[in-house]
């Protein structure tokens, strides 16, 4: 390869890499904008008189599998009656 080639060859990638850069950029930017809109609608929900603490747990109940919430809320309460809390 010839000095002209091998210098194309490198813009090219620095411009590929400065494009890669500049999009996760803005994603993090936008992630964290989202960040803040969750802490506002978590806010608003305060406000209104709501536990964010529970809130916060359902959210996390509902992305996970019904089969495992139902088998580790049995595993929970056989715990709880071994030690006598149920």
């Amino acid at each position: 390869m010839d000095e002209t080639s091998t210098e194309a060859n490198y813009r090219v990638t620095a411009d590929e890499l400065r494009q890669f850069i500049e999009r996760y950029e803005r994603l993090e930017q936008e992630k964290k904008d989202l960040a803040e809109h969750q802490k506002e609608v978590m806010a608003e929900a305060k406000a209104r008189g709501y536990d964010t603490k529970v809130m916060r747990k359902i959210i996390a109940l509902r992305k996970r599998d019904k089969d495992d919430i139902a088998e580790e809320e049995a595993v929970l309460e056989l715990y709880k009656e071994a030690l006598g809390m149920a």
